[in-house]
């Protein structure tokens, strides 16, 4: 194929590494022969089909590397549900430009729109090389180990329970209950990882709850109320997405259950109404944290791990499609054996879009409140180095006199 050009988008919530993805599709581009302007579209595909566009090449060496280590989306993203009608026209503005290589740095839904743009391409005789590069900090995307993005929200909210749990722990009986709201809308990949604060087994999240096992308020109250009894206090990482034994969302008690551009439920709520239960069971009332936003844009609790592997990706993804491929996304497997490593191979987008990896029962402790050392094992490596430890005073009793 003759020279071409290529353009990126970024789309859905930004991650703290997402940026590292794009330079990744930049920094390759520049060094195909094949690709002759590099565009990006500026808030995802709504850039495409408004034709808003700006030059990556002139952008300085300075200004990428710098970007490695900023948050949220340069480029602007965006929540859109693609119509049926609106495909003929991206086709129509790839075909205006000579766009032949496509890369869409997203999560389920941006791997949907990569997907049907190249069947729509493929209808029309159109030579289009589309390529999905993952994102994500739910790691709901199938097909895949994980997602770039995860590895450093991960390490955030290990982070804020650890510190949340010291701060609990010295409160004592003014405030002995502590609810930490964490993001996963079906999947509780991220509320999991909270166990990474543990030093030992005493240590905060006490309880973890995910969207993948039901828990009714009796057993969650039961619960809360038990290692309250235990520790003196009970610090809980409750996901967004937690429903009851009738499989009914906790966030729909508040009366607050919005939804998104793609019809998704917006969880809203979730800590009051676990709160109103604990009050109820305890008579204590349960302080909560929601740190929503700053669980995805916390740059300086990055996973270095996270940065390369996000990095990685965005390469992976233009010498693919330069190399012929076409209608898949950036897969990371993960290699056997002790010491981590991954290789990155290319998963069809049809078993990828509008599809969920949710947390698997092997990761899940039996009460259903815990998670089990295969995940400690499987979660660990993908924030980086160890999280700093804190210390404790041995607090050795004066003598009364």
């Amino acid at each position: 194929m003759a020279k071409a050009n290529l353009v990126v988008g970024q789309s859905g919530g930004p991650t703290a590494v997402i940026n590292n993805s794009l330079v990744g599709v930049i920094h390759q581009a520049l060094a195909e022969d094949q690709i002759d302007g590099i565009y990006g579209m500026l808030h995802g595909i709504r850039g495409v089909m408004d034709e808003n566009f700006v030059d990556l090449r002139r952008e300085s060496a300075q200004t990428l590397e710098q970007l490695r280590t900023t948050p949220g989306s340069a480029l602007g993203t965006v929540r859109y549900k693609v119509k049926p009608e609106d495909y003929d026209r991206l086709l129509d503005v790839f075909v205006k430009y000579d766009i032949r290589y496509f890369m869409y740095i997203g999560g389920n839904d941006s791997m949907d729109t990569v997907y049907q743009i190249g069947q729509v391409a493929k209808q029309r005789n159109f030579e289009l090389h589309s390529i999905g590069v993952p994102k994500t900090i739910d790691n709901d995307l199938a097909q895949t180990d994980h997602s770039p993005g995860y590895g450093s929200a991960a390490r955030f909210v290990a982070m804020a329970i650890r510190n949340s749990g010291y701060d609990t722990e010295s409160m004592g009986a003014d405030g002995p209950f502590k609810l930490m709201e964490i993001m996963g809308r079906n999947a509780g990949w991220l509320t999991a990882a909270s166990a990474l604060a543990r030093e030992s087994e005493y240590d905060p999240p006490h309880l973890i709850y995910l969207p993948e096992r039901r828990i009714s308020p009796e057993k969650l109250a039961a619960d809360a109320e038990e290692v309250y009894r235990e520790h003196g206090y009970c610090v809980v990482a409750v996901s967004e997405g937690i429903v009851d034994e009738n499989g009914q969302p906790y966030a729909s008690a508040t009366g607050r259950t919005m939804r998104d551009a793609f019809g998704h439920e917006v969880k809203q709520g979730v800590v009051e109404a676990v709160a109103e239960i604990i009050l109820a069971k305890t008579n204590i009332r349960a302080r909560f944290d929601k740190p929503s936003y700053l669980q995805r844009s916390f740059i300086q609790l990055a996973s270095p791990v996270d940065q390369e592997e996000a990095y990685r990706a965005g390469i992976e993804g233009v010498r693919h499609a330069v190399n012929g491929a076409s209608g898949q996304m950036i897969s990371f497997v993960r290699e056997p054996g002790p010491e981590y490593a991954i290789r990155y191979e290319l998963a069809d987008l049809s078993q990828i879009a509008n599809q969920e990896h949710t947390v698997s029962d092997e990761y899940i402790n039996a009460a259903g409140n815990g998670v089990t050392q295969d995940f400690m094992d499987y979660v660990r490596p993908l924030i980086g180095p160890p999280l700093p430890s804190f210390a404790r005073l041995a607090k050795h009793a004066v003598a009364k006199r």
